[in-house]
């Protein structure tokens, strides 16, 4: 350009002296702000601190009218319209919101459908959008549930599958076959995990339902991030790369040598400050975000937008799992790994030992896979009766797997979900037991012929041959029970399967000592 302004030049001949006074100003008045406001109230300020409207002589100067009126040389927003500051008091009350989400169209109210596991409900065509056919196609290529096409429009069939999935206009709640509260379910869920149990809900200012589950993780997640803010969040040195008219940190030469090669006004230089902005909370920040579209509570929904103000900005979803999958754990952020867990199961939807079920698709959801959820529940249920009985937990694959050769694909293995080396009763030697996980009904109809296959096998490439014998571990919601199968034929026993029903409403770690009673 021969006739624009040349910025460089301009800038090179402005004179700061001119506007020192303009400055100071500026900074005094940051000072007041802060002073009544301080930064790190922000994120909880009372909407009686905050919002415009409020009579100056009863609540005293707020967050809003000092910006927009007290603040002249810092950058007032004073002008247009009060709704840009969100929420604000008009006359005559009530509050309102901002007049940009007033003026958007509203979202329509999500219908709620709800259904249990293997269970089927016909949709119209106008309550999936493409967008949500798109996602549900997504979980039906995993597996996960079926949607197939029919004369009203479509018809969505749930599996093994429990939770609560956001579509655009329906809100779809999958409940459990067996009669489950939703806070015993989180028990359940917080033993396979490993995790601290939240704190019930009657604790808390807001409430679920008793089939709330994505409530009940939600909050899970809220109060493992609420102790680590009171806690104080953990910070750690983080890189920057900048520009300044004097040397801070260390020169960056390399950039000084190809961008201002010769110019000394300002200076690329590389900075490492003391910060918060790390993974370790910007993973949590992420889930929280997306926590947000999940829960039906408003005041649950209110606690989780309150506490994000406490972390730094958010990422996407995919880099916040893979910064999950790279975290090691050390004393310094150890106390951290219970809110990376529940962060790992809301964002991953695939969570911690894959117990989610829609990994990679762009649904909004929490679906808890059931069978998965269940083995790994009696991975740990068999492993702690083990230990209570002097064996442990071994491999089942490997050199110990049970292996097919000889057809016409590769080699095949049988694989028990848990396979555990105990001590045979006076003497000194150990025997193998190998333990399945069944999450069937076997609590009202008797075991498949499959099963009874499974576990034969099982017994006789494990167990001893004199007394070959499996063991099944099935849900149920009255009470323990224990049966015991005797398989046999023309010539004699072939083995025993006993078959251990676990109350879901009761506590976990009682089921782990019932087992331990119940060893075959």
């Amino acid at each position: 350009m021969t006739d624009g302004l040349d910025v460089w030049t301009t800038a090179a001949g402005f004179d700061r002296s001119a506007v020192a006074e303009d400055e100071a100003s500026a900074a005094d008045e940051r000072k007041q702000v802060l002073g009544q406001f301080p930064l790190e109230e922000w994120a909880r300020l009372p909407l009686e601190r905050y919002a415009l409207g409020l009579d100056p002589s009863r609540s005293g100067t707020t967050y809003c009218r000092m910006i927009e009126f007290g603040t002249p040389n810092l950058g007032s927003i004073r002008g247009g319209s009060a709704a840009k500051h969100i929420p604000r008091r008009t006359w005559p009350p009530p509050w309102r919101p901002s007049s940009p989400a007033a003026s958007r169209a509203p979202m329509p109210d999500r219908a709620e459908i709800r259904l249990g596991e293997y269970q089927s409900v016909p949709l119209n065509s106008g309550q999936l959008t493409p967008r949500d056919v798109e996602r549900l196609r997504a979980l039906e290529a995993g597996r996960h549930l079926t949607l197939a096409p029919d004369r009203s429009g479509w018809r969505l069939k749930a599996v093994a599958t429990v939770g609560v999935l956001v579509l655009d206009r329906v809100r779809v709640v999958i409940e459990p076959k067996f009669a489950i509260p939703g806070e015993r379910l989180m028990s359940w869920l917080t033993y396979a995990l490993d995790a601290p149990a939240p704190v019930p809900a009657s604790t808390r200012s807001w409430a679920t339902r008793p089939d709330g589950y994505a409530d009940l993780v939600a909050a899970a997640l809220l109060q493992q991030c609420e102790q680590l803010v009171r806690e104080g969040l953990r910070r750690d040195y983080v890189r920057h790369d900048g520009v300044e008219p004097v040397l801070r940190g260390r020169l960056d030469v390399a950039a000084q040598a190809i961008r201002r090669y010769g110019q000394l006004d300002r200076l690329h230089i590389r900075t490492f400050d003391r910060e918060a902005d790390i993974w370790d909370n910007r993973v949590l920040a992420t889930a929280l975000k997306a926590t947000l579209v999940l829960t039906a509570s408003p005041d649950l929904a209110r606690d989780l937008h309150g506490i994000m103000g406490a972390f730094p900005g958010p990422a996407t979803p995919a880099a916040a799992l893979r910064a999950l999958d790279r975290i090691p754990y050390t004393r310094l952020n150890s106390r951290y790994r219970a809110a990376h867990t529940w962060a790992r199961l809301l964002l991953n939807r695939g969570g911690v030992t894959d117990l989610l079920a829609d990994r990679g698709n762009t649904a909004v959801g929490l679906l808890l896979a059931m069978p998965a959820l269940w083995e790994a529940v009696v991975r740990r249920l068999g492993t702690e009766a083990g230990i209570s009985l002097g064996g442990r937990a071994v491999p089942s694959g490997g050199d110990t797997a049970i292996t097919v050769r000889g057809d016409l694909r590769n080699a095949s293995t049988f694989r028990p979900d848990l396979l555990l080396s105990l001590p045979l009763p006076g003497t000194s030697q150990r025997a193998l037991l190998p333990v399945d996980a069944k999450y069937k009904r076997y609590d009202r109809h008797g075991v498949s012929a499959d099963d009874v296959h499974q576990l034969l096998t099982y017994s006789a490439g494990y167990a001893p041959s004199g007394d070959p014998c499996g063991v099944i571990i099935h849900p149920r919601s009255e009470g323990h029970t224990h049966r015991v199968l005797q398989v046999g034929g023309p010539r004699g026993r072939l083995g025993t399967i006993h078959v251990l029903g676990v109350d879901t409403q009761a506590d976990p770690r009682h089921a782990s000592a019932w087992i331990r009673a119940a060893r075959p």
